[in-house]
């Protein structure tokens, strides 16, 4: 098979095409054939040594994937050759998505929905869960409350727009001037344009905030939370905010 490796650290050009041999599947492993990958911020920071995840190089870089089932390995049930997958393996450890075929656990991935094309698929995986897990696992949404999204139409923020808003929240989110459109055919009930004064001056009352950005904008966010109201943050938020949170 071919498949994108990199033997440095570096830039985007220590990423090449090269042969590799076919990976087999192991017992309760599925061999998928890729038809897309997707590329996460997670992705360029292992490839430029900020992260490294993966040890030294060479390494196959890539988690989110969508393809179709080549075969099965011993003991795998509810897949069958040619289904149509997708899914975020192995995270944090090699996962080698970012070629044409990838051995990966069966009970790291599902079938695709047959409304996505392989595209939408390869990009759901990363920041799907990310909101999934911000919102409902961490946050504890619930049909009805208040919520407000940083960066609504970010890969994580528009995809939380849709999740909020499916499972009955009130939902506000922030965007750029150009994305204000965007944000509101996801379904968002208000959209603030972060461009145009402080978010903090324009809602009140949250019950639960989902912040991609960490230290200062977590800070301000605390200020339009309710009482018992919840802040999710993607990123640190700093000792000041843990300090003015009692966390």
């Amino acid at each position: 098979m071919r498949a994108v490796i990199q033997n440095s650290v570096g830039g985007p050009d220590v990423l090449v095409i090269a042969d590799q041999p076919d990976p087999t599947p192991e017992t309760g492993e599925v061999l998928v054939l890729v038809k897309a990958a997707g590329i996460n911020p997670v992705d360029g920071a292992v490839r430029a040594g900020y992260y490294p995840l993966l040890g030294e190089p060479p390494f196959i870089l890539g988690w989110d994937i969508s393809g179709t089932v080549e075969a099965l390995g011993a003991g795998v049930i509810g897949f069958k050759i040619g289904d149509e997958v997708f899914g975020m393996p192995r995270f944090p450890k090699q996962a080698a998505a970012y070629a044409e075929l990838a051995a990966v656990p069966a009970d790291q991935i599902a079938l695709k929905p047959k409304g996505a094309d392989h595209l939408k698929a390869g990009a759901l995986p990363l920041a799907g869960l990310t909101a999934w897990q911000g919102l409902v696992r961490h946050g504890g949404l619930k049909s009805g409350q208040r919520i407000l999204v940083h960066a609504g139409a970010g890969g994580v923020g528009h995809l939380a727009v849709q999740i909020a808003k499916a499972r009955g929240a009130y939902v506000i989110a922030t965007a750029s001037p150009g994305k204000l459109d965007f944000v509101r055919k996801l379904g968002a009930d208000e959209v603030i344009d972060y461009t145009k004064g402080d978010f903090t001056d324009q809602v009140r009352d949250i019950d639960l905030v989902l912040d991609p950005m960490g230290g200062d904008h977590a800070q301000r966010s605390l200020k339009v939370l309710r009482r018992g109201g919840v802040l999710v943050s993607l990123l640190d938020v700093g000792d000041n905010t843990r300090t003015q949170a009692g966390a």
